[in-house]
C-alpha cells in the first residue's frame, strides 16, 4: 500500500536529487503505511461499536443500553464521520523518534532527510538503493525489536537466576529433611527403649508399694487383734481406777476394736474376738457403773444421815440438797461424758446411761420427796384460808424446785432425758394437795383469781420464758388450770340458775323511781357543794371559776350509770362475764354468755313487769330500756361471737308416719304393699331431722331493746294523741264505707263529729299534753341521763304527734266550714311544735 507522495516547493528546481526523493518517498511511504494502519485501527473500533450499537436489540441481552446512552453513541459515531484526519497522524511514526521527527516540516528535502538520519544516528550513511533500504530497514526493525524485547530479556534473565538459586535451596531442604528422618528413626528408636525401661520400673515400683500396703494393712489388721491382750491385762489389774489417765483412752481403743472387728464377719475367728471384746466391754461399763452410782448413793446415805426426816428449814436446805451434789459432780461428769458420747452409737452405753439416769434421779426422789411433802403441807397450813395465796406461793415453790433440779441435772450430765420427769411426780405432790381443794370452792371470784394465776403467772410468766426447766411444771399446771376451768364452768352454770334467773328481787331493787330519785337529789347537793367549794377556790378570777364548775361538772356521772344503781342482775352477769373472757376458752365462754344473757334478759322483762303493775307504765318500760342499753354497752369490749349453734332433733315426720299407723283407718293397708302402706312410710319417711340454728344473745339483747323502745313509742303515741287517733280511724272506715259503695257521708252531720265534740277530743288532747309531756321527759332523763339517748328515743314519738295533727289539720281544712273551724279552736302546727319544743 502506498499513500500519495508528499511533495516540497523545492523539488521542481532540484534535478540532482533524485535519490534524496527516492529516499524521502521511501520514508514518506513508511510514514503513510503507520498512518493507514492506525486508520485501520480506527475502522476497527468503529465497527466494534457498530456492533455495540445493537447489542441491547437481542432478546436475551445482558446488558441493554438505555435509550439515553444509545442516543450518545449515535451522535458519537456521527461526529467521528464528518470530522477529518490530521496531517499529524498520517505523518505519525510509532517509534518517538518519528513522532518528533512529524512534528517539524522542514523546508527542504536535504533537510528533513538530514534530521531523520541524525535522529537515527544515520548520518554518516547513504541509502541510495532499494537493497540499502531495505537492509537498513531490516536493521532499523531489528533494532526497534530488541529495543522493545530488552526489558522482557531482563527480566528473563532475572527469572532463570532465581529459577538457579530456587533450586540449590530445594536442593539444601531435601538433604536437610533426608537428615531430619534419619534423626527421627533414630529419637523412635531411642524412645522406644527409654519408655521400655520406664515402664519396667513403674511396675516394680507399683509392685512394690501393693507389697508395702499389703504389709501395713496386715499389721494394722493384726493391731485391733492384739490389743486385746493389753486391754485384757488393764481390766483384770486390781489396781484400776476409773478416774487414771490411761482408762479413757483404753475405751477409747475398746471401742475401735470392737467397731472394726464388728464390721469384718468375714474374719476366720471373728466371732471370738468379738465376744472377748464384748466382755471387755462389759467390765469396763460395770466399772464406770459401780463408781458412779456407790457417789450418789453415798451422797444422799450422807444427808440423809444429817436430816433423816426431811424437815430441813429454807436456810440449810439448799446446802443439804444441792451443794454437797454439786461439789461431787465434777468426780462423775467425766464419765459420764464419755458415755453419753457412746450412747448414741453402741446400746450397751445407751443402757448403761439410761441405768445413771435412773439412780439419780432415784437418789434425788428419795432425798427431796419428803422435803417437798413437808414444804407443801406447811404452806397449806399457813394459807389455809386463802387459796389465791396458797396455790401461788406452792406454785412458786415448784418452780424454784424444777429450775434447781434441771440444772443441778446440767452438772452431771450433758444431754437432757425424758426421764427427768420425775420432777413432774414431785410437782404431783402439789396437784395432789391443791386439787381437793379445788374442786370445793363455790366462789366465781376466787376460781376466777386461780384461772388468772395459773394462765397469767406461771403458764405464761414462768413457763414460756423457760420452757426447757419447767416442761414437768408446765404438765401439773395446765392439768390444774383445766380443773379449776372446769369447776369455774359448773360453779357458773349453777350461778346463772340460781342468782340470775331464780333471782327475787327485794324491794329495794324494783324501788323505782324513788331510789333514782333519791340518788338524783344526793347528786345535786354534792353538786351544790362542789359549785361552792370551787366558787371560794376561784373567788379571784370569774373566768376560772367558770372553767373549773365546767370541767367538774363534765367528770360527774350520772346515778343511773353507777354500777350500785344498776339492777342485781345485770351487775351479777356483767361481773361473771368480765371474770369468764379470759379464763376459759372462747367456745365456752361463747355458750355461757348466751346462757347468761338470756337468763339476765329474762329477770329484767320479769323486774320490768312487776315495775309497770306496782308504778307506771313508762317506770317499767325506761327501766328495762336502760338496763338493756347497758348491757350492750358492757358486752360490747368483749371481742367475742356471742352466737352458738344448737343442734335439735325433729320428730314432726316420726310423729306423723306414728299417727298413721295408730290410724283405724290405715290398719287394713298395713299389709298391702304399695305407695299408701304405713309401716313402710314410718319406716322411709318416719326418720327424725337433725337441725342447726344458730343462738346470738348479742342480737338477742338488740332484738329486746329494739321491741322495748317501740313498744315505749306506741304507748307514748296513743296516751298523747290517742283519742285524735281514734276520731281519724273513725273518719277513715267512715270513707272507707262510701268509697266502697255504702252512702254518702256528710261529716258535720255526724253526732260523733260535730265541731263541739271535736273541740273537746282536742283540748283533751292538748291539756294531756301539757300536763304529761314535762313529767314524760323528766322520767326519760332521769332513767336514760343521756341527752342523746333522750333525743333519739323521744324523735318518733314527736313526729306521731306532729303527723297526728296535720291528718287533722288537712281533714278539718277538707270537711268544715270557717265557723266550725272556730268553734272547733284546733292549735296550730306552730304551737304544737312550740309545745313540743319547750319541752324537749
Amino acid at each position: 500500500m502506498t499513500g500519495p507522495p508528499c511533495h516540497s516547493p523545492d523539488s521542481a528546481h532540484n534535478p540532482g536529487t533524485g535519490s534524496g526523493s527516492a529516499v524521502l518517498t521511501l520514508v514518506l511511504s513508511k510514514v503513510m503505511m503507520a498512518s493507514i494502519e492506525q486508520s485501520l485501527l480506527d475502522l476497527t473500533d468503529k465497527e466494534t461499536w457498530e456492533k455495540l450499537s445493537v447489542w441491547d436489540r437481542r432478546a436475551d441481552a445482558m446488558a441493554p443500553l438505555t435509550e439515553r446512552q444509545t442516543d450518545s453513541v449515535l451522535e458519537l459515531r456521527a461526529a467521528a464521520e464528518t470530522l477529518p484526519l490530521p496531517i499529524e497522524d498520517l505523518c505519525s511514526l510509532s517509534s518517538r523518534s518519528l513522532q518528533s521527527f512529524s512534528a517539524t516540516v522542514p523546508a527542504s528535502t536535504e533537510d528533513v532527510l538530514l534530521k531523520g538520519f541524525q535522529m537515527l544516528d544515520m548520518e554518516n550513511d547513504r541509502i541510495e538503493t532499494a537493497q540499502q533500504f531495505f537492509a537498513w530497514f531490516a536493521k532499523l526493525q531489528a533494532s526497534m525489536d530488541q529495543d522493545e524485547s530488552a526489558k522482557y530479556r531482563k527480566t528473563r534473565d532475572d527469572l532463570y537466576c532465581y529459577q538457579e538459586q530456587c533450586d540449590a535451596i530445594l536442593k539444601d531442604v531435601s538433604a536437610a529433611l533426608d537428615q531430619l528422618d534419619s534423626l527421627q528413626k533414630q529419637y523412635l528408636f531411642v524412645s522406644n527403649k527409654t519408655g521400655t525401661l520406664h515402664e519396667a520400673c513403674e511396675q516394680l515400683l507399683k509392685e512394690q508399694s501393693e507389697l508395702v500396703d499389703l504389709a501395713e494393712s496386715i499389721q494394722q489388721k493384726l493391731s485391733y487383734f492384739n490389743e486385746l491382750e493389753n486391754i485384757s491385762t488393764k481390766l483384770n489389774s486390781s489396781p484400776l481406777s476409773v478416774n487414771s489417765e490411761g482408762f479413757i483412752p483404753m475405751l477409747s481403743k475398746l471401742d475401735d476394736c470392737i467397731e472394726y472387728v464388728s464390721s469384718h464377719p468375714s474374719f476366720k475367728d471373728y466371732p471370738v474376738y468379738m465376744a472377748k471384746f464384748k466382755q471387755c466391754l462389759s467390765k469396763a461399763m460395770h466399772f464406770m457403773k459401780i463408781h458412779i452410782v456407790n457417789t450418789m448413793q453415798n451422797l444422799t446415805s450422807q444427808l440423809t444421815k444429817r436430816d433423816p426426816m426431811g424437815l430441813a428449814n429454807a436456810d440449810n436446805a439448799f446446802t443439804l440438797y444441792y451443794v454437797k451434789f454439786r461439789a461431787a459432780a465434777p468426780k462423775v461428769r467425766t464419765l459420764i461424758e464419755q458415755i453419753e458420747q457412746r450412747a448414741e452409737k453402741i446400746p450397751e452405753y445407751h443402757h448403761l446411761l439410761d441405768e445413771i439416769h435412773q439412780c439419780y434421779l432415784d437418789q434425788r426422789e428419795q432425798l427431796l420427796s419428803p422435803s417437798i411433802t413437808s414444804t407443801i403441807t406447811d404452806l397449806t397450813t399457813q394459807n389455809s384460808k386463802d387459796h389465791c395465796a396458797l396455790v401461788r406461793s406452792g406454785c412458786a415453790f415448784m418452780v424454784h424446785v424444777c429450775q434447781d433440779e434441771h440444772q443441778l441435772f446440767n452438772e452431771f450430765f450433758s444431754k437432757p432425758t425424758p426421764k427427768l420427769e420425775v420432777v413432774g411426780e414431785l410437782c404431783l405432790s402439789l396437784y395432789d394437795v391443791l386439787r381437793p381443794m379445788i374442786i370445793h370452792i363455790i366462789h366465781l371470784e376466787t376460781l376466777s383469781e386461780l384461772c388468772s394465776i395459773l394462765k397469767n403467772e406461771m403458764l405464761e410468766d414462768h413457763v414460756q420464758n423457760n420452757t426447757t426447766q419447767l416442761g414437768a411444771f408446765d404438765a401439773v399446771v395446765k392439768q390444774m388450770l383445766e380443773d379449776v376451768q372446769e369447776r369455774l364452768v359448773y360453779r357458773t352454770h349453777i350461778y346463772i340458775q340460781t342468782d340470775i334467773m331464780g333471782y327475787n328481787p327485794a324491794p329495794g331493787d324494783l324501788a323505782y323511781p324513788e331510789k333514782l330519785e333519791m340518788m338524783e337529789r344526793i347528786a345535786q347537793s354534792l353538786k351544790e357543794e362542789q359549785m361552792k367549794q370551787m366558787s371560794q377556790e376561784y373567788a379571784f378570777s370569774d373566768v376560772q371559776l367558770e372553767d373549773g364548775i365546767a370541767s367538774r361538772l363534765q367528770t360527774s356521772i350520772s346515778p343511773a350509770d353507777l354500777h350500785g344503781m344498776w339492777y342485781p342482775t345485770v351487775r351479777r352477769t356483767l361481773v361473771c362475764l368480765s371474770k369468764l373472757y379470759r379464763c376459759i376458752e372462747r367456745a365456752v365462754f361463747q355458750g355461757l354468755s348466751q346462757e347468761a344473757l338470756s337468763a339476765c334478759i329474762q329477770s329484767l322483762l320479769k323486774a320490768s313487769d312487776i315495775i309497770l303493775k306496782n308504778k307506771t307504765q313508762i317506770d317499767g318500760q325506761l327501766f328495762l330500756i336502760k338496763h338493756l342499753l347497758i348491757m350492750r354497752e358492757q358486752i360490747a369490749p368483749f371481742h367475742t361471737d356471742f352466737a352458738i349453734k344448737e343442734i335439735s332433733l325433729d320428730l314432726k315426720k316420726t310423729r306423723d308416719a306414728a299417727f298413721k299407723i295408730l290410724n283405724p283407718k290405715a290398719v287394713p293397708n298395713l299389709f298391702r304393699l304399695n305407695s299408701h302402706n304405713a309401716i313402710l312410710e314410718f319406716l322411709l319417711e318416719g326418720t327424725p331431722e337433725i337441725k342447726e340454728h344458730y343462738i346470738d344473745s348479742k342480737k338477742d339483747v338488740d332484738r329486746h331493746l329494739k321491741f322495748s323502745c317501740e313498744q315505749f313509742i306506741q304507748q307514748q303515741t296513743q296516751i298523747f294523741v290517742g283519742s285524735l287517733e281514734e276520731f281519724l280511724t273513725k273518719v277513715a272506715a267512715l270513707k272507707t264505707t262510701a268509697i266502697q259503695g255504702g252512702p254518702t257521708y256528710n261529716l258535720a252531720q255526724q253526732p260523733w263529729a260535730q265541731p263541739a265534740k271535736i273541740n273537746d277530743i282536742v283540748m283533751a288532747t292538748y291539756r294531756v299534753m301539757k300536763s304529761k309531756l314535762p313529767s314524760t321527759l323528766q322520767s326519760m332523763s332521769l332513767y336514760l341521763a343521756n341527752r342523746d339517748t333522750e333525743f333519739i328515743l323521744f324523735k318518733p314519738v314527736r313526729n306521731n304527734i306532729q303527723q297526728v295533727f296535720q291528718r287533722l289539720h288537712a281533714l278539718l281544712q277538707e270537711e268544715y266550714s270557717g265557723e266550725d273551724l272556730q268553734i272547733i279552736a284546733c292549735p296550730s302546727m306552730e304551737q304544737i311544735n312550740l309545745l313540743l319544743s319547750v319541752n324537749k
